[in-house]
């Protein structure tokens, strides 16, 4: 059985969502101690702990210490079984990080289609958010051969959650390679700035942030501002770039006491960094495809805006599960050249 520390790297929950969705796909056990040791609430918060409970309901697992709080589990999957699920986090737990769990267990182990519902936080600190998922990770899935389609019914802000998002999960056909190290042109950059059950102006501020930043720096991109249905209240900024061979993109949350401008002004420079570096994939994007890259057979090399400890994080756990080898040339934080070789 594989053995997997918690508390190595960022030692939070990624080192749970990735090797819950290897498991399944390989059909390969694991035991998981220490789970989130470095996070302030060590263990399994409820989020967490629907990702363990819904990939025991598709693949029909023996689990021991699925409970709240359980800073262990042992996972023995079986067969993946496609179909038609709804999960209800509950709480304002990111139904965003829940999904990317539970995609490549019903991509890569059937060609027959699913349906997921997801019910929970949609736009969450420290998360990617809807936004980020179905504009930029979701296309460069496409890309690769992966079809998927996702819609939003409503946004769920912390803390009463409520959003609602719909997936569907078609096939997989052969996965195709693409450029992953030269971004090429940046064909445009768009945004959206929104508010939910709040005054408009508030997006508006965000808005004009993000813009005297960028237009400060020669960028000039397109931000929309909108209302958007929620339960809750909340707002948001989602900044865009779009390449000849990637999309990027960059959020920022607003939450009680944080002004409107520094919202829009931390994806701004965010989007600045990135813009500058010439690199390929946004911080983001580079830890979330090393999974499928891992997976796809085949040695991938790529760059990246910021090399971060998540994904060092995360090319260490897939190493547990896969046999595969990886070089990272840059330091966290800078950007970086990291190579993928070895195959499953």
């Amino acid at each position: 059985m594989i053995e997997i520390d918690g508390s190595f790297g960022e030692g939070g929950g990624q080192v749970l969502r990735t090797s819950l969705s290897l498991s399944c796909v390989l059909k390969k056990p694991f035991r998981l101690f220490n789970i989130r040791k470095n996070r302030r609430k060590p263990g399994l918060r409820p989020q967490h702990l629907m990702c363990v409970q819904a990939l025991k309901e598709i693949t029909g697992a023996k689990v021991q210490g699925d409970k709240k709080d359980s800073a262990e589990i042992v996972f023995e999957p079986s067969d993946v079984r496609p179909g038609d699920y709804f999960f209800d986090i509950g709480t304002a737990g990111s139904t965003t990080m829940l999904l990317q769990a539970l995609l490549p267990p019903l991509v890569f182990s059937s060609h027959v289609p699913s349906k997921i519902v997801l019910q929970g936080g949609t736009h969450a600190p420290f998360c990617p958010t809807f936004n980020y998922i179905n504009e930029v990770f979701i296309p460069i899935l496409k890309r690769m051969g992966i079809e998927i389609q996702a819609d939003i019914e409503t946004c769920g802000f912390y803390p009463r959650g409520g959003g609602k998002i719909r997936v569907d999960v078609t096939n997989l056909r052969q996965i195709k390679e693409m450029d992953i190290l030269n971004r090429g042109k940046i064909k445009k950059i768009t945004g959206i700035s929104a508010v939910g059950n709040l005054p408009l102006s508030i997006a508006e501020r965000q808005r004009d942030a993000a813009y005297r930043l960028l237009r400060s720096q020669g960028i000039s991109p397109e931000i929309e501002v909108k209302e958007v249905p929620t339960p809750g209240k909340g707002t948001f900024i989602f900044l865009k770039v779009v390449a000849e061979n990637i999309i990027a993109g960059f959020s920022s949350i607003g939450e009680r006491g944080k002004r409107a401008e520094v919202v829009g002004e931390e994806a701004a420079r965010e989007l600045i960094e990135y813009y500058q570096s010439d690199a390929c994939l946004d911080p983001y994007l580079a830890d979330q495809i090393v999974l499928y890259l891992a997976l796809a057979g085949r040695d991938s090399t790529f760059t990246t805006s910021r090399i971060t400890n998540h994904l060092i994080t995360n090319l260490w756990v897939i190493s547990r599960f896969v046999d595969i080898s990886y070089k990272i040339d840059g330091k966290i934080g800078s950007k970086g050249l990291i190579k993928m070789s070895g195959y499953l």
